[in-house]
């Protein structure tokens, strides 16, 4: 799959571009000793914070994870069924909540949506290299021949984007066309690959800092980014 190296910029307001975002924030935590991770804080942010922030313009914003999860007004939250039963079950409920959300509100569903993990605190620039790439997508397929007659390159005939930080895929830092990973996560994600449903969009690859994506699955790595105190105990 094609890396391709894009600039930073602001999610737009304006056109045709719209992106919902999901975090995944219900993991069991196994290495952090069940302490939950949307709980770590640096003294001034948790986990959670940093991750709502990094998704700040998008709309709407699912969070999944439990009903004792604190969230801001206007964030929604649901949780994976059954819950502990991994992030493509995550990533399934958030899609079908947003989209739940939009038949409410009578509003489009949202033309692409952010899957982030809540666990990389500074992974706001990633998010917005994602974004660069969604927007550049769009403007592509805008200018392509209506006949058909020029052959999308490998990125064109993707469904999204998903970052790679030093050869290391990331599958929980990725942008995708709504109603094609909605599709692709209907069915049959319980404890299974969250690879194995993004492999079928063809995304094409973001090179990203191994800082922004640097992540906390262990004690030492929350040590090493600051993220040491949890504010709450359990869900």
């Amino acid at each position: 799959m094609p890396a391709t190296k894009m600039p930073a910029s602001p999610l737009p307001s304006e056109g045709d571009f719209s992106c919902a975002a999901v975090i995944v924030a219900g993991g069991a935590s196994r290495r952090l000793n069940h302490v939950p991770k949307a709980s770590l804080s640096d003294g001034t942010s948790t986990l959670l914070d940093c991750a709502l922030e990094a998704v700040a313009a998008a709309s709407p914003r699912v969070v999944v994870g439990p009903e004792s999860l604190p969230l801001p007004t206007g964030v929604l939250r649901t949780r994976e069924d059954p819950p502990f039963s991994g992030p493509a079950a995550a990533i399934h409920a958030g899609l079908e909540c947003i989209a739940a959300d939009c038949e409410r509100s009578q509003t489009p569903l949202p033309g692409w949506c952010l899957i982030l993990g809540v666990d990389t605190p500074r992974i706001a620039p990633a998010v917005q290299q994602l974004i660069a790439a969604a927007r550049s997508a769009e403007q592509v397929a805008a200018t392509l021949s209506p006949t058909g007659s020029e052959a999308p390159s490998d990125s064109e005939a993707s469904e999204g984007f998903w970052g790679v930080s030093e050869g290391i895929y990331q599958p929980l830092v990725g942008i995708y066309r709504f109603e094609a990973i909605r599709s692709v996560f209907s069915t049959g994600t319980t404890d299974a690959s969250v690879r194995s449903f993004l492999r079928r969009l063809n995304p094409a690859a973001v090179q990203m800092s191994a800082a922004d994506t640097a992540d906390v699955d262990t004690w030492e790595q929350a040590q090493a980014l600051g993220y040491t105190t949890s504010l709450w105990s359990s869900y």
